[in-house]
C-alpha cells in the first residue's frame, strides 16, 4: 500500500507523575505537573483550529478517580522488576496519600474524549517497562488486560499503544493482538533511538538525540507506509517535540526548521511524519510551548493545502493501512463515549 498523500500523526504520552516517578520527586517537577491542566485545553484548542487528529496514549491509572478505584482494577499479577524503584506498586505501598492532581485525571480524559478526532489510546495500565530485567510476558499481558478492561468500563475500545520509554519488545507482539491492540508507536531509525532498558540509555546517546533535534544527524525519519504487512502495525516516531527551554531558546529556529523540513519531506514523498511529546512537557512555559506548536501546525496547514497532506491519529492511520488502498479515506474517530468516573467495578487480571 502506497498512499496518495503524506500523513502527519501526533501522539501524546499522557502519564502525569506516573511517567517520571522513578527519577524525580513531585516537588522537583511540580510546575510541569500543575501546568498540565492548563496545557491540555490549550493543545485541544490548537488542534481544533488547525484540523489536527491526535492520539492520547494514556496510563491506565489516570482513568481512576482515587486510590480505591485503582486498587480495585489493578491486575493480580504485578511486574517484578529487578530494580524495585521502577515499580509503581512499590511506590503505592510506601505512599499512603496520593495527591489526586498528580496521579489521577478522569476529568481530563473526559475532556479529551469530547473533542472530535482525538483518539484515547493506551500507555499501558501502570506505565509498564517491557525491557527491564525481572518482568515477564505474563506480567505484561496482565497489565495490558487491566488497561483494556478499565478503558472499556469508560466506553473506550483501545486500539493503539505507546510503550513507556519506547521500550518495544518484539516478543510481546502477539499479546497486543490478543487484546485488540492493532498498532503501536515504534522507535525512530538510528542507533541512538534504539529500544533499550533504562540502564542502556547512555549519556552519549542522550546528548546526540538532543543535538539531532537541532541539526540533521539522523535524517528526516519519515516512514514509508507500504512496509506494513499485518497488525499490529508499527507507526514509528519521527521526532520528539522537545519543550521550550530558556537556555536553548536562541536555537529555536533550528529546532523548528528540523521539524518543518521533515514534514515537507513526508508530504512530498507521501510518507509518515510522526511527532510526539508528553502533555507535562508543556506544563512549564505553556505559552511558549503552545506558540511553538502553533508554528508547526501552521506549516501542516500549508502542506495540506499545497500537497494534500492529511492529519490522522494512530487509529485512523491503522484503518488506512489495513484498507490496503492509498486512496482510501480513514474513518474519522469521533468523540469517545465516556461513562462517569466512579462507575468502575471489579478487578482486572
Amino acid at each position: 500500500m502506497h498512499p496518495s498523500h503524506g500523513v502527519f500523526t501526533i501522539s501524546l504520552d499522557f502519564e502525569l507523575y506516573w511517567g517520571v516517578r522513578d527519577n524525580r520527586s513531585i516537588a522537583q517537577y511540580r510546575e510541569n505537573l500543575d501546568g498540565v491542566r492548563q496545557a491540555i485545553p490549550a493543545m485541544l484548542r490548537a488542534f481544533r483550529e488547525h484540523g489536527i487528529h491526535a492520539t492520547w496514549a494514556t496510563v491506565g491509572f489516570l482513568f481512576c478517580r482515587d486510590r480505591d478505584e485503582l486498587e480495585r482494577n489493578r491486575p493480580a499479577l504485578l511486574p517484578r522488576y529487578r530494580d524495585e524503584t521502577l515499580s509503581p506498586y512499590a511506590y503505592l505501598a510506601r505512599t499512603p496519600q496520593l495527591e489526586p492532581a498528580y496521579h489521577f485525571a478522569p476529568e481530563l480524559i473526559e475532556l479529551i474524549g469530547r473533542h472530535e478526532h482525538q483518539e484515547i489510546a493506551s500507555h499501558t495500565f501502570s506505565h509498564y517497562y517491557c525491557l527491564e530485567a525481572g518482568q515477564s510476558p505474563a506480567e505484561f499481558e496482565a497489565d495490558l488486560r487491566a488497561a483494556v478492561a478499565l478503558a472499556r468500563q469508560r466506553g473506550i475500545e483501545l486500539r493503539s499503544l505507546v510503550l513507556p520509554r519506547n521500550q518495544w519488545n518484539a516478543e510481546y507482539r502477539d499479546i497486543l493482538l490478543r487484546h485488540g491492540i492493532l498498532c503501536y508507536r515504534g522507535n525512530e531509525d538510528g542507533r541512538i533511538y534504539r529500544a533499550c532498558e533504562e540502564a542502556g540509555n547512555s549519556r552519549t546517546d542522550r546528548a546526540l538525540r538532543l543535538l539531532d533535534a537541532y541539526l540533521n544527524l539522523c535524517g528526516h525519519n519519515t516512514h514509508a507506509l507500504d512496509r506494513q504487512r499485518e497488525p499490529p502495525f508499527d507507526f514509528p516516531a519521527s521526532r520528539f517535540l522537545r519543550p521550550w527551554s530558556p537556555r536553548l531558546a536562541p536555537f529555536d529556529g533550528l529546532r523548528l526548521a528540523r521539524i518543518k523540513d521533515a514534514m515537507t519531506d513526508a508530504a512530498l514523498r507521501h510518507r509518515l511524519f510522526h511527532l510526539w511529546w508528553h502533555p507535562h512537557n508543556f506544563g512549564a512555559h505553556t505559552g511558549k510551548n503552545i506558540a511553538f506548536l502553533e508554528r508547526i501546525l501552521a506549516h501542516y496547514r500549508q502542506l495540506h493545502e499545497r500537497h494534500e497532506m492529511q492529519s490522522l491519529n494512530m487509529g485512523e492511520l491503522c484503518q488506512l493501512v489495513a484498507a490496503g488502498d492509498g486512496h482510501a479515506q480513514a474513518r474519522p474517530a469521533g468523540r469517545a463515549r465516556l461513562l462517569p468516573a466512579g462507575t468502575a467495578r471489579g478487578r482486572a487480571g
